[in-house]
C-alpha cells in the first residue's frame, strides 16, 4: 500500500490534491487512522481514467484545509496565477477559495497554496456548493468576491462578439453567483474593451443606412450596462474606472477597467493613487523597469529567444529605442509591408527603456508587433523579469512550460493593483477617509470613469431612439 506522500510524488500533485481526489472517491482508497492509503493498481485506474476522458484540468480538488485567520473572508473566481489574491492579502484579506480552469494556472495554484479549496469551472458548482467547498455556513457572510472573466470576448484585437461569445456568457454567469453569493463587496477586473463592447454584435456589413438603425443591444457599451443593471437590480452600487497600474506602484503601464460593487447601495469612491507619472499631486514618481530588476541575477535567467533575423536589428536599438530608430532603409527591410500601414507599430523592434514603467506585459515577449526586448541584453523579457514587473514574490513558483509561464504572468492582475483595491476596501469596512484628487488622470484615454460612461451611453440611447422615430 502506499502513502499520500508516496502517491503524491507518483502524480506529480501536492499531498492535499491526493487527500481531495482519495476523499472525493476519484482515487479508490482508504482511511487508516488520519490518513489515506492507497494499491499500486488504484493509482493505475485513476491516471487510466483522467487519459482516457477526464481531463485533468476539470479535477475537482475538493475542500481545502485552510486555518481560518481574524481577517476579512474573500473567494476568487478565474484566478489566474493568483495576482490579484496575492495583492488582497497583502492588504489583509484571507483567500478561502479558488476556481480556475486552466490547468498551469491549476497547477501554480496548488503548488504554492496545497491547503486551498480549489475547483475548475466555476459553472460546474452552484452557490451552495462554493459555500461548502470553501469551508462557509449557509448563513456566514463573505466579504469580497474577486473575478477577472475571460477577457477575448471584449478585446479590441479580436471579434468584440460579447456575450454572444462563450467567453462572454461565463461573465454573465460570474454575476448571478456574486449576486446568489450575495458578499459585501465585489470586484471584476476586465480589458478597456469591456466599455465599448456591444451586448449583441451585428456584423459590419450589415449596418448603413440601407439597414435598420443599430439596437440598444447592439450599441458599443450594451455589454457592460447589462451587467451593471444586474448588479444594481440586485441592489448593489457600482463604480468603475480605468485604472493604469503605474499609479499604484506597479513598474508597468498597464491599464484596466476594475468595477467595484457595494451590497450596502453606496456608491464607493475611486482608488486612492500612490504614483503619478511626474510626482504631481505630491505623490511618488511611477516605479522604473531598473527599480524593479536591479537585484535580479542575470545568470540564471529563464526566457524564449528571438529569432537570428530579428537580433540583427536588436544589435542596432538600445535602450527605449524601437524600429523607427533604425536608419530608413533599414525600417523598410526589416517591417517590410508593415511599413507602409497605418498606426503607430511601436511595439515592433521594441526594447524597454531602464528609466521608465515596462509597456503592458503580453502573454509572449516575442510577438513582432509586440516585442518586449531587456534594454541592453539581445534577448525578450526573463520569466523573472516577468514576475517583477507584475511584482509576483520571488518564492511564487510558476508551473508549466516556458510559454505556459509567461502567458500566466502576462495575464495576471498586477499583485500592486489588487493591494491597492484591498487597501481601499479595508479603509471602506473601517470607515477610514479615501483620498481622491482633483482632475488626477487615473488612465491616458478619456472618459472612462462610470459617470462620464454613463452619460456617454445614455446619449447613444437618446440618439438611437431619435434615429427610430425619424426612421419610423
Amino acid at each position: 500500500m502506499l502513502s499520500i506522500k508516496e502517491a503524491s510524488s507518483k502524480l506529480d500533485l501536492t499531498p492535499q490534491q491526493v487527500r481531495n481526489l482519495c476523499r472525493d472517491g476519484k482515487i479508490v482508497a482508504e482511511k487508516v487512522g488520519s490518513t489515506w492509503v492507497m494499491s499500486e493498481d488504484a493509482l493505475t485506474n485513476y491516471c487510466s481514467s483522467t487519459s482516457a476522458g477526464v481531463a485533468e484540468d476539470q479535477l475537482f480538488y475538493g475542500i481545502g484545509e485552510v486555518k481560518r485567520e481574524d481577517k476579512p473572508i474573500a473567494l476568487s473566481f478565474f484566478s489566474g496565477a493568483m495576482g490579484m489574491d496575492l495583492g488582497l492579502e497583502k492588504a489583509g484579506f484571507q483567500t478561502l477559495f479558488a476556481s480556475e480552469i486552466d490547468n498551469a494556472c491549476r497547477k501554480t495554484i496548488a503548488k504554492n497554496k496545497p491547503e486551498i479549496a480549489l475547483v475548475g469551472d466555476m459553472r460546474e458548482f452552484s452557490p451552495e456548493a462554493v459555500r461548502e467547498i470553501s469551508g462557509l455556513g449557509e448563513k456566514e457572510e463573505i466579504d469580497l468576491i474577486v473575478g477577472g472573466p475571460p477577457c477575448q470576448a471584449f478585446s479590441t484585437a479580436g471579434n468584440r462578439k460579447g456575450f454572444e461569445d462563450d467567453r462572454g456568457n461565463v461573465f454573465l454567469s460570474f454575476v448571478d453567483m456574486v449576486i446568489a453569493l450575495a458578499p459585501k463587496y465585489a470586484v471584476i477586473e476586465n480589458v478597456r474593451g469591456l466599455l465599448s463592447a456591444p451586448l449583441k454584435h451585428r456584423p459590419h456589413m450589415m449596418r448603413g443606412e440601407e439597414n435598420e438603425p443599430l439596437s440598444a443591444e447592439e450599441l458599443p457599451g450594451g455589454a457592460l450596462n447589462e451587467i451593471i443593471t444586474r448588479l444594481e437590480s440586485a441592489g448593489y452600487a457600482v463604480n468603475f474606472n480605468l485604472y493604469n497600474a503605474a499609479n499604484f506602484g506597479t513598474p508597468q503601464k498597464r491599464e484596466r477597467v476594475v468595477i467595484i460593487c457595494s451590497r450596502d447601495g453606496k456608491r464607493v469612491p475611486y482608488l486612492e493613487p500612490t504614483h503619478s507619472e511626474d510626482g504631481s499631486f505630491g505623490l511618488k514618481r511611477w516605479m522604473t523597469f531598473k527599480q524593479a530588476v536591479k537585484d535580479l541575477n542575470t545568470d540564471e535567467q529563464e526566457f524564449i529567444k528571438f529569432p537570428e533575423k530579428r537580433l540583427k536589428y536588436y544589435r542596432l536599438l538600445t535602450a527605449g529605442e524601437n524600429w523607427k530608430s533604425l536608419p530608413e532603409e533599414l525600417q523598410k527591410e526589416a517591417m517590410g509591408k508593415s511599413f507602409y500601414s497605418g498606426g503607430g507599430k511601436t511595439g515592433f523592434l521594441r526594447r524597454l527603456a531602464w528609466n521608465k514603467p515596462s509597456p503592458t506585459l503580453v502573454t509572449h515577449p516575442a510577438m513582432p508587433a509586440t516585442d518586449l526586448a531587456h534594454p541592453d541584453d539581445n534577448r525578450p523579457l526573463s520569466v523573472a523579469e516577468y514576475k517583477r514587473l507584475q511584482q509576483f514574490p520571488n518564492k511564487w513558483e510558476i508551473e508549466g512550460s516556458l510559454l505556459d509561464k509567461y502567458k500566466q504572468i502576462g495575464n495576471a492582475v498586477p499583485v500592486g493593483l489588487g493591494y491597492a483595491i484591498g487597501k481601499h476596501l479595508l479603509k471602506l469596512m473601517n470607515g477610514e477617509e479615501i483620498q481622491n484628487f482633483d482632475g488626477f488622470k487615473y488612465s491616458r484615454y478619456n472618459r472612462t470613469s462610470d459617470r462620464e460612461w454613463r452619460d456617454e451611453f445614455e446619449g447613444l440611447i437618446r440618439k438611437h431612439e431619435k434615429e427610430f422615430v425619424t426612421i419610423s
